[in-house]
């Protein structure tokens, strides 16, 4: 009996031990989705979208950047057309980069301003 609950407690320490290894790795992903009304200056979306892209260059906060334009066939985007995912280490590294000057500095310069905006962040699991 209680080299059984030795063994439990052994499998259940193992397993937290695990777990706790695999949150330390886990990255916190910040989607930000745009859309804009027709008829937008195409101009005037591609100087944000290059502005956005240039974010990582000057917050090195930011360990990893992709960007998109939607393309799925299923029309339930929303009127979101642009698809931007910042990779943070920490949650403190995502609220230090929300009031970074950069970040701040970006966001006063959203004009034409996106109609559509959605913001979603949450811990990336393998």
């Amino acid at each position: 009996m209680k080299k059984n609950i030795l063994l439990i407690c052994f499998l259940c320490f193992s397993a937290l031990t695990v777990f706790a290894q695999k949150q330390v790795h886990n990255k916190l992903r910040h989607v930000v989705m745009f859309g804009w009304e027709k008829g937008t200056d195409s101009m005037a979306i591609e100087k944000i979208v290059n502005s956005f892209k240039a974010l990582p260059s000057k917050i090195n906060l930011i360990k990893d950047f992709e960007f998109g334009t939607n393309n799925s066939p299923e029309n339930l985007n929303k009127g979101l057309t642009h698809c931007f995912t910042l990779t943070f280490e920490s949650a403190a590294d995502r609220d230090a980069y929300l009031i970074h000057p950069a970040h701040k500095a970006f966001v006063a310069q959203l004009q034409p301003g996106p109609t559509a905006v959605t913001v979603f962040d949450y811990w990336a699991h393998q």
